[in-house]
């Protein structure tokens, strides 16, 4: 009997509190985390480059390792063909096309002049050689088809192609065309270079398996037969650096001889970038000389978080009490010679509490990480479920399982 009566009386008074359960404000008790702190293990390299503008970066923190002038505007040549690039290979990874699709070659796309692989108008070729032939023979006329397959039309690709850049941060680039052709208004950076390079090349890995290919072949079918075409690589680099992975030269009469060069080392991808170098034998020495200098001075220190356990944290005002977390994604951090990876240590710090709705992309803490007793960045950690506020109802039935936990 004292049951029910207590059961009566708690339903009286959510019945004659129903504002302060459902809608009264909490405070939120979210700390103030400040934002990711940059890597700052930049290199005072002593270097002197005949090239005028050049980058080094890591791959996985994005870190600026030299640089010689990296903010000023170049034309790229087929540097270009990079974003062209990236662009497919997120086509497919959104299934939008598929590397058996085949893709058929209009008048326009084969009328492109400079580097090409004489394509013939109506000529079918799938997306994986259409790939080889950019990647290898950094061909026009592939790349122009593909930028039709893909966007309708090659001016809506270019639109595409810059807002890509614009996603990435690329501030001090305009793209006119997805081939790198000389035209007016067409301009990059050499660290705009890198940043694109290294979307590609960290996102995509299996773009090593197209632009390190020192020669390959394929056929030419139309409707005067079927005729064997070579494709050979210009990046020399692919045949005599230890660990390359790419990517892409580029040359032309205005832009001289550009190159973003790749290469993987003891897990650690460093992106190289030569930009208006005066002759093809420069650019391939002063970017294997910054590859080099990169290998030889730094180490990357990545935190995968399988030692972590995170305990759940408390919410208020949801459907639920508790909500546990999700790390977003690994940390890096470039090590210079002399600091020691085993000098990094991390700290997770859990919210108290947050307020419900709340939803997957919502930070409930962070994990920071410090060199000695200096902040050297930190990783999110996000819900892992949205947790709707809670109702009338949701309240109810919350307190009645209270009540009846209570009594157990």
């Amino acid at each position: 009997m004292k049951r029910i009566i207590a059961l009566l009386f708690l339903l009286v008074l959510i019945l004659c509190l129903p504002y302060s359960l459902s809608s009264a404000k909490i405070k939120n008790t979210k700390p103030e985390i400040n934002d990711v702190i940059p890597v700052t293990a930049i290199a005072d390299a002593k270097m002197e480059l005949a090239t005028p503008s050049a980058v080094l970066i890591e791959g996985s923190s994005g870190t600026v390792i030299f640089e010689k002038n990296k903010d000023e505007r170049l034309k790229p040549a087929s540097v270009t063909k990079i974003m062209t690039l990236l662009l497919i290979f997120e086509a497919l990874e959104e299934g939008a096309i598929n590397l058996m699709d085949d893709v058929s070659v209009t008048e326009h796309a084969a009328s492109m002049g400079g580097s090409q692989v004489y394509l013939e108008p109506y000529e079918v070729q799938n997306v994986d050689t259409m790939i080889r032939c950019i990647s290898i023979a950094s061909a026009n006329d592939a790349s122009v088809a593909m930028a039709e397959h893909i966007a309708g039309s090659h001016e809506e690709f270019v639109a595409r192609m810059n807002n890509r850049a614009k996603e990435l941060g690329m501030n001090n680039t305009n793209f006119v065309n997805c081939t790198g052709l000389d035209a007016d208004n067409h301009y990059t950076t050499a660290y705009d270079i890198a940043l694109m390079s290294r979307e590609l090349i960290t996102k995509f890995p299996q773009i090593s398996n197209y632009c390190t290919v020192w020669m390959d072949t394929f056929v030419h079918t139309t409707k005067k037969g079927r005729t064997e075409f070579g494709l050979t690589n210009t990046n020399k680099l692919i045949k005599s650096y230890k660990g390359i992975t790419g990517l892409k030269t580029g040359s032309t009469s205005l832009a001289k001889y550009c190159l973003s060069a790749t290469a993987r080392r003891n897990n650690m991808d460093l992106i190289a970038v030569i930009m208006a170098a005066p002759d093809t034998k420069t650019r391939f020495m002063e970017a294997a000389k910054l590859l080099n200098y990169g290998f030889a001075n730094y180490s990357i220190y990545v935190d995968d978080h399988k030692d972590v356990t995170l305990e759940p944290v408390r919410i208020t005002k949801g459907v639920t009490d508790y909500v546990y977390g999700k790390i977003r994604g690994d940390f890096s951090y470039l090590c210079s010679k002399g600091k020691s990876p085993e000098n990094i240590r991390k700290e997770i710090v859990l919210y108290e509490k947050v307020p419900a709705p709340l939803t997957t992309e919502d930070k409930i803490g962070d994990i920071i990480y410090y060199y000695d007793n200096e902040k050297i960045g930190s990783v999110d950690i996000l819900a892992t479920e949205n947790i709707p506020k809670a109702g009338y109802k949701d309240n109810f039935i919350k307190s009645i399982k209270k009540f009846f936990l209570a009594y157990n």
